[in-house]
């Protein structure tokens, strides 16, 4: 079944198979109408025409547009997560700089293929497109919680959180940079993002 997002997303959680599919249908309607109108000139009208659902079905799950816009976003990480934890499993035991270009992998092939995903990734940014303020305090610790499950180490402390804060931010920035210069995201920029954070995490995880 489709990932649910978050229920702090929401105004009702689904509780049935039937409203759960009808949520995803809102949101994958909801992310084919960024890319295509963008997000001033989204509606949840015209979401609920897309999606095929009655208006009140939106309002049901969401109390505006940018509640709407956000649960897409968190879907993206659970969808993000998802795909990034079955490729380590199916990888086996090779090491954290494999399990980083997985990581690093997944986000671009995201960032080129999932609808909406370029104007929304995994953040509430409003208004979308525009850079986000807050810290990836929440990617972070997904991600890093992935690695070390993967890795078979311990919790993380604070210097670790810190450091992936750090890489993830530094990431969220280049592969921004490398999209401005291309559209399928420039390569040399990506080498580079991937050669700094090889370098960088090598200090925590060698």
């Amino acid at each position: 079944m489709t990932p649910v997002p978050p229920t702090s997303s929401l105004r009702r959680a689904p509780v049935q198979r039937r409203s759960a599919e009808r949520l995803a249908r809102i949101l994958d309607a909801c992310a084919e109408l960024l890319d295509e109108v963008g997000y001033d000139e989204l509606s949840t009208r015209a979401v609920a025409q897309r999606a095929g659902v009655p208006i009140g079905s939106v309002y049901r799950f969401f109390g505006n547009k940018r509640q709407m816009v956000d649960a897409l976003a968190q879907r993206n990480l659970e969808r993000f997560c998802g795909r990034v934890a079955e490729r380590l499993e199916d990888a086996g035991e090779r090491g954290w700089r494999h399990a980083m270009d997985v990581v690093i992998d997944e986000y671009l092939d995201m960032k080129r293929t999932a609808p909406g995903f370029s104007l929304v990734d995994f953040g509430n940014q409003i208004p979308v497109g525009t850079r986000r303020t807050e810290p990836n305090h929440r990617v972070a610790d997904r991600i890093l919680g992935l690695l070390l499950g993967h890795l078979g180490r311990e919790a993380a402390d604070e210097e670790l959180r810190r450091t992936f804060l750090v890489a993830v931010e530094t990431a969220d920035a280049l592969v921004h940079l490398a999209f401005r210069m291309a559209p399928e995201g420039d390569e040399k920029v990506v080498a580079e993002l991937r050669e700094m954070l090889g370098a960088y995490l090598a200090r925590v995880l060698d």
